[in-house]
């Protein structure tokens, strides 16, 4: 039997990308997180400081294509976790700073999917990786681009 390597397309990126996530909310179930909730907590994390939560919010929107009420809640769940803090007046711009108890899960979570990655990734090679990247990238500009359009 002949198998033919599928060109990229919507299926072949989503069958991937669905494939990928399986595996790191396995990881996130582990630790009572949801997806919604480590990719925010990631940008807590990746930040020197304290972060403007509208920024927080914007950036969780760019990434997962949810509205801002459903960031801003993800945001909240977060807090109630105690793994970020809301600081700042009550009313006007308020900032998000991670907690120690969420920077030690962010760890915990990043070590546990290190290997996980490292295998998925393992033998490909660096150029092909580079290949991917700057067609994925371009395809994500485009279709942010359709998006914007279709909500304008």
């Amino acid at each position: 039997m002949t198998t033919t390597t599928p060109v990229l397309d919507p299926r072949v990126i989503a069958v991937a990308h669905y494939a990928a996530r399986a595996l790191l909310e396995n990881v996130l179930a582990r630790h009572g997180v949801t997806f919604q909730q480590s990719v925010t907590l990631r940008l807590a994390a990746v930040a020197e400081g304290p972060v403007e939560r509208d920024r927080i919010v914007e950036d969780v929107v760019g990434a997962l294509k949810i509205d801002r009420a459903e960031a801003h809640s993800v945001v909240d769940e977060l807090v109630s976790k105690g793994l970020v803090t809301s600081q700042g007046p009550s009313r006007g711009p308020s900032q998000v700073r991670i907690t120690d108890a969420g920077r030690e899960l962010f760890e915990t979570t990043s070590a546990e999917t290190a290997p996980i990655s490292a295998r998925v990734y393992a033998g490909i090679p660096a150029e092909d990786l580079a290949v991917a990247g700057r067609v994925l990238s371009l395809i994500t500009e485009r279709a942010d681009a359709e998006l914007a359009a279709l909500t304008t």
